[in-house]
């Protein structure tokens, strides 16, 4: 049989398993508190279910349109108009995808080539550079500024070459849990203006933003909508992160060129649970009120921390608390992170896998996207450290 090994060259040779597929199973293994995996450990409304078994068991179970059922995209664009004040066009301007992920992966495969440069901010969400490499792109990185992790538009100004293709940006951003300012957002179009730079806008968490924060979209600034996709998930709004559902907004020469790639890839996305989405989403109350909900997680997971030798960072967006421990150990916090999962069982994420040359300010990340009770357990293990 063919020594396979030695014959394939990885597009991805440092390329291995997630951190975050890696510390919930080492949570699973010892039994532990998974603070670390970005998701909820309650179910989603009930509403939502009734929705699901109603347009399961209503035959709708072939082919939807490739772009999404047109009830679906309208709803987004409305809310984009309602939120934002931006104006797409549900018909060529709106793709339903299978999960944020995918969206992401497929406007950077549309559109970026070999020898191309894609600007990141790092700590970078784990999935961008892959995505930009797998195409054979290069990421060039610029650090946000420890530990407000502020931009240093300068910095930002420097790294765009004539080999820029696109930049990736994340706001709310995870994992950092900061936030794009309106005077962030109009330095970056300023930046921008008179290039051919496209952007990557992962808007997950637009409606997790706390103490007064607005998010601030990139479909609000004129000069950055018209160069962007928009891209969210309805999996983080509606605490359905296994439905692996999301959408994607852009300006029609942009769509143009990712539904070449979206259709020879999945082609399609969920039919019945489209139909479910667009029924629920006639109630933008459910989304209007989720930060209000997880601001009062973040609050009593904080409240349940006090005592404790780590220090709270700000978390003005997403559903994770970042807490440096320089206090606490001198140990690098991937080896924090798993000592504290198998000896004390509750599992973190280390803020150095996010950084393309391992750079450690002594961080690890906490999902408060959890039960009062698990957020109370966890808390008391943090506050006896």
């Amino acid at each position: 049989m063919p020594n396979y090994s030695k014959a394939i060259a990885s597009k991805l040779p440092n390329v291995g398993t997630t951190i975050f597929t890696v510390m919930s199973k080492l949570a699973q293994e010892h039994n532990a508190i998974n603070l670390s995996q970005g998701f909820p450990d309650f179910d989603c409304a009930p509403r939502l279910l009734e929705l699901t078994a109603k347009y399961f068991n209503a035959g709708l179970n072939q082919y939807p349109p490739s772009a999404g059922i047109m009830a679906l995209r309208e709803r987004v664009v409305e809310k984009a108009a309602a939120l934002y004040g931006a104006t797409y066009d549900p018909e060529h301007e709106a793709t339903i995808v299978p999960g944020a992920t995918y969206g992401i992966f497929t406007a950077i495969t549309a559109f970026v080539r070999p020898g191309d440069e894609v600007v990141l901010f790092e700590p970078t969400y784990d999935s961008y550079a892959p995505a930009v490499e797998v195409n054979g792109g290069r990421p060039v990185y610029v650090r946000l500024q420890f530990p407000d992790y502020s931009i240093d538009w300068e910095a930002v100004q420097r790294a765009i070459t004539p080999k820029t293709r696109m930049i990736v940006i994340n706001t709310p951003n995870n994992p950092t849990t900061s936030v794009f300012s309106a005077e962030d957002m109009r330095a970056f179009e300023n930046i921008l203006r008179n290039t051919n730079i496209i952007v990557v806008a992962d808007e997950v968490y637009e409606h997790l933003i706390y103490d007064g924060h607005q998010h601030q979209s990139v479909a609000r600034f004129p000069g950055l909508a018209e160069r962007s996709f928009v891209v969210s998930s309805f999996g983080k709004t509606y605490s359905v992160t296994g439905w692996k559902m999301g959408y994607v907004l852009a300006p029609r020469e942009l769509m143009a060129e990712f539904r070449k790639v979206h259709q020879y890839n999945v082609f399609v996305t969920n039919g019945p649970l489209q139909y479910v989405l667009a029924d629920y989403m006639q109630d933008p109350s459910v989304y209007l009120a989720l930060a209000s909900f997880y601001q009062q997680k973040r609050d009593f997971f904080l409240t349940g921390i006090k005592g404790s030798r780590f220090r709270v960072l700000p978390s003005r967006g997403t559903f994770f608390q970042n807490l440096a421990y320089d206090a606490v150990s001198d140990e690098k916090d991937t080896d924090l992170a798993v000592r504290l999962t198998k000896e004390k069982g509750l599992a973190a994420i280390p803020l150095s896998v996010f950084y393309h040359d391992g750079h450690c300010d002594k961080v690890l990340r906490f999902c408060f996207a959890k039960s009062e009770q698990t957020l109370a357990k966890g808390a008391a293990i943090l506050r006896g450290l």
